[in-house]
């Protein structure tokens, strides 16, 4: 089938594609062979690269910025099917997004150390580490840290909380947040970017539409939360009185 002026007028070339997305010619290639995006459609003896090639690099990038490795990458890449549009791929972007404004600060040990006001011991920076707060990074000797959360911390090492409580809660999330996560995503995809896609949105409407709803997102989940505990409550309340 003939292809239209349209589509040929998104046909980049290797430069024009590196030069737009910040990239080496070298890493293009490398994700080529590994085969995290497909290869470049032929015309002759060049070759070229479409919106989806665009796509899949970009979302390349952001999981590269959120720290995921190679391996990671490979196997999260490998969920998308090979006929995804850009507009599927820029989902899978806007949900990466943090949901959180606040970005965590990196710092060293003695920084951190100055910031608590006091020698944090291994112990703590494992019960910190479960919590959330305390996370170390690939650089040896530096810690990416939650800043509005580190004094809730301290105060909960303070009061003795036990490490084996902070990674057991810790599990707690895990497990509960990748079922989130993945129900919130299948919302998305069946139920609003449909929507959107029909009226000829673009993708970054779809991710500012995602941004808007982050915070109501969260309020929601910290709602529900608090009227389960309630409800959990209620329930042992009354099994005790039986």
């Amino acid at each position: 089938m003939e292809e239209s002026v349209e589509s040929l007028r998104e046909l980049l070339t290797l430069d024009e594609l590196t030069s737009r997305l910040g990239l080496s010619v070298r890493n293009v290639r490398f994700y080529t062979t590994k085969g995290l995006v497909p290869p470049p459609i032929r015309r002759g003896r060049s070759g070229y690269y479409t919106p989806d090639h665009v796509a899949r690099l970009e979302l390349l990038q952001e999981l590269q910025s959120h720290g995921f490795t190679l391996a990671a990458i490979e196997r999260y890449l490998s969920r998308i099917p090979a006929d995804a549009t850009p507009q599927d791929i820029a989902l899978h972007r806007a949900m990466l997004a943090p949901w959180q404004s606040e970005a965590p600060a990196e710092m060293s040990r003695a920084d951190l150390d100055k910031r608590a006001g006091r020698r944090l011991t291994d112990a703590d920076l494992e019960t910190l580490a479960a919590l959330g707060i305390v996370l170390r990074t690939k650089r040896r000797g530096r810690y990416q840290v939650s800043l509005s959360q580190l004094s809730v911390g301290l105060g909960l090492l303070d009061l003795g909380f036990p490490t084996e409580a902070a990674l057991a809660a810790a599990d707690v999330y895990a497990e509960h947040g990748r079922q989130i996560a993945k129900e919130l995503y299948d919302l998305f995809r069946t139920m609003v970017w449909p929507l959107y896609k029909e009226s000829g949105a673009s993708p970054e409407k779809l991710r500012e539409v995602v941004e808007r709803l982050k915070p109501l997102s969260v309020a929601s989940l910290v709602a529900a939360y608090e009227a389960a505990m309630d409800e959990t409550k209620r329930e042992g309340i009354a099994q005790r009185s039986r």
